[in-house]
């Protein structure tokens, strides 16, 4: 389950007016973060990424991929983002490129294959760069979050820890659909836009972005789909770059390096080897389960504390989200690194919108509403019956959905309104679990504390 479903507070933002060719770029109003600590997520995520990507031990690679990377770092709208740019070579034969929040950047040696020059190389970089710039990143995960969760996730990444400890613990990962790198039609013309900026600046011909994004279009099933399974391919792409391109004072383009063509001798020299799986994506072999988790439960308590709520849990499981709105207590390999929660238990607390107070019965009808539109998956297997959290009148919904480790799992909702706002406790477990984790979890039940 994701801890993400448990958000009740939409993001009502008035729709934006199509952007004009040559309007200012900027970052988005709505980010949960300061760029510092897009920076120290982006760091921690790219040690991520050298975990379980190929990185390329090539050194004539690394430094043609540092000039062409560094030359459109060093044009002024790249300088004044103030992010520490770096980039690196990943052994993949896919076709594709991603950074990070902060700056830093992965290109795969099967888009050094597929690009016909090398304007169309620092095409991709410029678009890649342009959203670190843009801050897409970040804004994809504030919104993911919600708008209630916002301060207590940015306080969190602020203290002590891990900031990508506490987006997994709030449901976002750095998998290959993480929201991280998973961007909207109009954050892709952004970038569109602003790559052809650092392109012009940078002596490159900007309109060659514009016919390498065609070339992989044209391509189809045989190139497309990697690429634009992360970058959605926004409606006459091609022509907004060149609507862009004209509103460019006017430069000579035609920079060269004086290497592409080595660059292209020493790519096909490379070992044609599958691809190891993204970072937190599920392995190749779809059939093979994820790792299962520690079903051992000790029976030596500890305690952690949201906002306004606290649980005891067994000693030997972990607690994510501490002080915050949002807190997820499980056990070794309990939360994926997709940030799916396969055995452990959620805490969230929804606060009231100023001038309201929470009903049980309406507020527990719209979590369902919500969990169900954003989980297809999800049933109730047991409509809503009334019960008590220490002395609290309280709801209980039973749910089944798909187990991350593979078959079903069962979701116990527990639902409490308080002065805060609406509290929900889900209990999550494979089905084939359930049964023996019921009595630790009933336990963890009663030493729930809740606001009055």
């Amino acid at each position: 389950m994701k801890r993400t479903f448990l958000v009740l507070v939409l993001l009502a933002l008035p729709a934006l007016a199509a952007r004009k060719p040559g309007a200012p770029l900027k970052p988005g109003l709505l980010n949960a973060f300061s760029k510092q600590q897009d920076v120290q997520m982006g760091q921690e995520a790219a040690a991520q990424v050298r975990q379980q990507q190929a990185i390329l031990n090539n050194a004539f690679l690394k430094a043609y991929i540092d000039k062409v990377g560094l030359r459109i770092a060093e044009t002024k709208e790249a300088k004044a983002s103030g992010f520490p740019f770096s980039f690196e070579v990943v052994a993949d034969p896919t076709i594709n490129a991603f950074a990070l929040p902060g700056g830093p950047m992965f290109i795969q040696t099967g888009l050094l294959a597929a690009v016909d020059n090398e304007a169309q190389l620092a095409g991709v970089i410029g678009h890649e760069l342009s959203h670190v710039i843009l801050r897409h990143g970040t804004h994809q995960a504030s919104k993911a979050t919600g708008l209630q969760m916002i301060a207590g996730l940015a306080g969190a990444a602020a203290g002590q820890g891990s900031i990508m400890g506490q987006l997994a613990a709030a449901g976002i990962g750095l998998g290959a659909n993480s929201v991280l790198m998973k961007f909207s039609r109009d954050a892709e013309t952004e970038a569109d836009a602003l790559g052809s900026h650092l392109m012009a600046e940078s002596g490159y011909d900007p309109k060659e972005m514009a016919r390498f994004f065609a070339k992989l279009s044209a391509d189809g099933g045989a190139r497309g789909p990697q690429f634009f399974s992360d970058h959605p391919n926004p409606e006459n792409r091609e022509q907004a770059i060149d609507l862009e391109v004209n509103t460019l004072p006017a430069r000579t383009y035609g920079y060269q390096s004086g290497d592409f063509a080595r660059m292209k001798t020493e790519v096909a020299k490379l070992p044609k080897v599958a691809p190891k799986p993204a970072a937190g994506a599920a392995p190749a072999n779809t059939t093979a389960a994820p790792v299962t988790p520690d079903t051992n439960v000790s029976t030596t308590l500890k305690t952690a504390t949201g906002q306004g709520f606290s649980i005891s849990y067994p000693d030997n499981w972990q607690a994510y989200g501490e002080n915050t709105v949002g807190l997820t207590v499980a056990p070794k390999n309990g939360v994926l690194s997709g940030g799916a929660v396969g055995l452990g238990v959620i805490l969230n607390l929804t606060p009231n919108q100023p001038g309201k107070t929470a009903n049980l019965t309406t507020d527990t009808a719209a979590l369902l509403t919500q969990l169900k539109n954003d989980n297809p998956n999800m049933k109730v297997k047991a409509n809503s019956v009334r019960t008590t959290v220490g002395t609290r009148a309280a709801l209980q919904t039973v749910l089944t959905s798909n187990s991350p480790y593979g078959g079903e799992e069962q979701d116990t909702l527990l639902t409490v309104a308080t002065s805060k706002g609406l509290i929900s406790i889900v209990f999550v477990a494979p089905q084939n679990q359930a049964a023996a984790m019921q009595t630790n979890f009933a336990r963890m039940v009663r030493s729930i504390k809740l606001p009055q």
